[in-house]
C-alpha cells in the first residue's frame, strides 16, 4: 500500500484489516489475530454478527438518515424503549449520539441545564476521580485524571476537582471490607464539603473502572455510600459506563452488581458493538421533564438517533439476549480470571488481577510486596502490547498511576468467547510473558 495520508494517536503503522468474524482478525497477508481487548472494548458480541448485519441491510433499504427534528424513526424509538427496559426504574429518558465522549458531554450539560431550570445555578462543579478517564472532548476531558492527556489543554478548560480513585489494592486496604468502601466514599463527602455543597452539580465515576484505572472494582459498600452521600447534599450522581455497560461485566450496566442506580448513565462502546457509531445518555424523568418544559434541551448532535445506527444497535441488544451472551461473558469471565490469577502466581511482576465478567485487567509490579511500579523508563505497556501482538494476541494497556506509571493490560475479548478459545488467548499471553520477564528481569529487585 502507498504512504497513508491518514493520522491518529501515534506513527505506529499497523497491518491493513482484512476480515474480521467472532474474535478473530485476519490482516491482507493472511496472518490471523486474537481480538483480545475487543479493539477498544467495543465489539462485544464479536465481528461480523450475520444478524446485525441482515438488521443493518434492512434500514438501509429504507433509510439511512433522518434528522431528529425532522422526522422520528422507528430503529430510534424501538431501541430507546428497549434500552429503558433495562435499565432501572424511571430511567425512561434515552438521548442518543456517536460515542462515549459524547455521551458524557451530554450528561453533565442536562445536569447543569437541570439545575438552572429548577433554580439551583449556584451549582456547577462535577466531581470525578483521579485517576479517570471521561472522554476526549474538552469537557469530558476536564473530569478526566489521567495527566498526559489532560496536561496540554489545561488552559482551554475549566478545571473540576477531583477525589482519589478507591484503589484499595495499591493502599493496602481489604476490598470485602465495608470499611473500605466507607473509607473511599468519605473522600467523596469532604470534597464536597470542601467545595460547597451549593456548588456541586453532580460526581460522575465508573461503576467498574476502564482503561485508566484497569478494570478497578469498587470495595465493598463503596457504591451504596456514593449514592447516600450524593443524595444527602443533593447531588446528582452519573454513572460513566461507556466501557462497563453493554453487558460486558455479566450484567446490562455495571452498577447492576451493587443495585445502585444513577441519575444519569452515558454509555457507548459495546453498546453498539462496532457495527455503527453509537452511545446514548440515559436520565431520569423527573430531570429530564422540567427541562424540556422549560424551553427544551439546549443541545444536539447531528447523527443524534440516526436510524441505521439504531437499527444496529437494536439487533446488538437482541443478540446479546438472543445468546445468553451476559451469562456467558459471566462464567467464561470468572475462567479467565482465574487463569490470569494463575499466571500471576507464575511470574513475580504481576501484582494484581481485577475486574468482572470479561472485563478484566493484570498490573505490572515491580515489587509485589510494596506494589511499586515498573521503573517508567521501561515503558512496559507498550512494549508488552506489542508482544502480545507479535503472537497473534491483541490487548489493550495503559497506565494506572494517573497515566505517569503504573502499568496494566486489559484482556477483554467478544462476549461470545468459548472455553476453549480462554485456553488459547492463555497461550498466547503465556509466550508474551515469558518474552516480557527476559526483558525486564533485570529491573526488579532480587527480592522480588
Amino acid at each position: 500500500m502507498s504512504k497513508s495520508h491518514l493520522f491518529y494517536q501515534s506513527d505506529t503503522s499497523r497491518p491493513v484489516l482484512a476480515e474480521a468474524r467472532g474474535i478473530y482478525m485476519w490482516d491482507v497477508d493472511g496472518r490471523r489475530y486474537i481480538d483480545g481487548s475487543s479493539g477498544a472494548m467495543v465489539s462485544n458480541i464479536g465481528h461480523s454478527n450475520p444478524n446485525v448485519l441482515e438488521a443493518m441491510r434492512r434500514q438501509m433499504e429504507k433509510s439511512t438518515f433522518g434528522y431528529r427534528l425532522h422526522f422520528e424513526t422507528e430503529p430510534g424509538e424501538h431501541l430507546a424503549a428497549k434500552v429503558a427496559s433495562l435499565t432501572p426504574e424511571g430511567m425512561e429518558k434515552v438521548f442518543f449520539v456517536s460515542g462515549g465522549s459524547e455521551a458524557v458531554e451530554s450528561a453533565i450539560k442536562l445536569a447543569r441545564q437541570y439545575a438552572v431550570t429548577v433554580g439551583q445555578r449556584s451549582r456547577w462543579k462535577v466531581i470525578s476521580r483521579a485517576p479517570s478517564y471521561h472522554g476526549s472532548t474538552l469537557g469530558a476531558l476536564a473530569l478526566t485524571g489521567y495527566d498526559p492527556l489532560t496536561r496540554p489543554f489545561e488552559p482551554m478548560m475549566q478545571a473540576m476537582p477531583k477525589v482519589p480513585a478507591p484503589r484499595a489494592y495499591l493502599d493496602g486496604l481489604d476490598i470485602d471490607d465495608p470499611a473500605t468502601g466507607a473509607h473511599y466514599a468519605a473522600m467523596l463527602e469532604a470534597k464536597i464539603l470542601e467545595e460547597g455543597p451549593e456548588s456541586v452539580l453532580a460526581f460522575i465515576h465508573e461503576p467498574v473502572g476502564g482503561a485508566s484505572t484497569g478494570a478497578l472494582v469498587p470495595p465493598a459498600g463503596y457504591m451504596q455510600a456514593v449514592r447516600e452521600i450524593c443524595d444527602r447534599h443533593g447531588v446528582l450522581l452519573i454513572h460513566d459506563e461507556v466501557m462497563s455497560g453493554g453487558g460486558r461485566t455479566g450484567l446490562f450496566l455495571g452498577a447492576d452488581h451493587w443495585g445502585v442506580a444513577p441519575d444519569i448513565i452515558a454509555i457507548s462502546k459495546g453498546f453498539g458493538a462496532g457495527y455503527a457509531p453509537l452511545g446514548a445518555m440515559i436520565a431520569h424523568d423527573r430531570l429530564v421533564d422540567p427541562v424540556l418544559k422549560g424551553g427544551g434541551f439546549m443541545h444536539g448532535h447531528t447523527y443524534a438517533g440516526n436510524p441505521l445506527a439504531c437499527a444496529a444497535g437494536l439487533a446488538v441488544l437482541e443478540e446479546i439476549e438472543a445468546g445468553a451472551m451476559m451469562d456467558n461473558a459471566a462464567r467464561v469471565g470468572q475462567r479467565l480470571k482465574s487463569r490470569l490469577g494463575d499466571l500471576m502466581q507464575r511470574y513475580s511482576f504481576i501484582g494484581d488481577v481485577r475486574g468482572k465478567g470479561l472485563l478484566l485487567a493484570f498490573e505490572f509490579v515491580s515489587d509485589r510486596r510494596t506494589m511499586a511500579p515498573l521503573p517508567k523508563a521501561l515503558n512496559a505497556y507498550h512494549h508488552f502490547v506489542e508482544m502480545a501482538y507479535a503472537e497473534g494476541l491483541i490487548v489493550y494497556s495503559r497506565r494506572t498511576r494517573n497515566g505517569l506509571e503504573g502499568d496494566h493490560i486489559l484482556v477483554c475479548p467478544p462476549m461470545i468467547t468459548t472455553d476453549e478459545q480462554v485456553e488459547e488467548i492463555l497461550e498466547m499471553l503465556t509466550r508474551a510473558l515469558d518474552r516480557f520477564e527476559a526483558k525486564v528481569s533485570p529491573a526488579l529487585p532480587r527480592s522480588a
